[in-house]
């Protein structure tokens, strides 16, 4: 990775079934719903809902570092950043800034129970009216180094054609082969171009229906995945209900995945 940022690699690992992966993707709409008079800050019940997800890794999409307009509109404003905020207890945060505004910042982020080796981040703007990138994280899971990268995909097709390519290249330059890894994010890809493209690198998602995640209100496509090389999946399920509809625009995706003895040959 490159730059790379290193943390001590001294956090206990979680007293449940250390083979068993937990995985979560969510896109948070930056802790605020709504529009004019009805906008509503959502960020503490996305806390409890992180929490409830109770997932070994979250990756997180849409997270505001700060913003001054929304902390002077909003009494209840966290006073650290969200990422920070949205860790459950025993949990490590890592933040980069995607895009920088006239009033504050946001980027992506990355939860996790298992202790953090170190991170980067890499521009993924395809142009100037959508700023983008990636997170890369590298974490200590059983003793295993696994690999987690967060994404947020633009709006255009041909953008996310581009910033899919862009991906497989930073795979194949900065992981090892034979290394675990998840990619995880909204991809906003209402067709299926960047899953083909991914899996020529054994970058896959779980086969079968699409588990649908947006709009959260009413869900009519899967924006969200959660893509692996390296793991064998076991499920994939996004929670549905009015509570998960009023936090956010999207609905947060959960997979599960096996590490075991046949881990690098493991495939979808």
């Amino acid at each position: 990775m490159n730059p790379t940022h290193l943390l001590p690699d001294d956090a206990a690992p979680p007293d449940a079934d250390p083979y068993l992966l937990r995985v979560a993707t969510y896109n948070i709409h930056k802790g605020v719903q709504g529009v004019g008079p009805a906008r509503r800050l959502e960020i503490h019940n996305l806390a409890l809902a992180v929490e409830t997800l109770d997932a070994d890794i979250v990756c997180l999409q849409e997270v505001r570092a700060m913003n001054r307009r929304e902390a002077s509109r909003f009494s209840g404003w966290p006073d650290k950043p969200q990422a920070e905020f949205l860790a459950p207890e025993g949990y490590e945060a890592v933040y980069h800034t995607n895009a920088v505004t006239r009033d504050g910042e946001h980027g992506n982020a990355l939860l996790s129970r298992w202790p953090i080796v170190r991170y980067s981040h890499e521009d993924m703007s395809d142009h100037r009216f959508e700023q983008r990138g990636l997170l890369h994280v590298e974490l200590k899971v059983a003793g295993v180094n696994v690999h987690v990268i967060v994404v947020h995909f633009g709006l255009l097709p041909a953008s996310r054609v581009r910033q899919a390519i862009h991906l497989r290249r930073y795979v194949a330059r900065e992981i090892p082969l034979d290394a675990p890894v998840l990619v995880a994010g909204d991809f906003n890809d209402w067709g299926t171009r960047v899953r083909q493209l991914l899996r020529v690198d054994s970058l896959n998602a779980l086969e079968g229906p699409r588990t649908l995640t947006y709009p959260s209100r009413f869900p009519v496509a899967q924006l969200d995945h959660i893509y692996a090389r390296g793991l064998h999946p076991l499920s994939l399920a996004a929670p549905r209900g009015r509570i998960w509809s009023r936090m956010s625009d999207h609905l947060p995706l959960i997979a599960e995945f096996r590490m075991d003895g046949a881990l690098p040959e493991s495939r979808f």
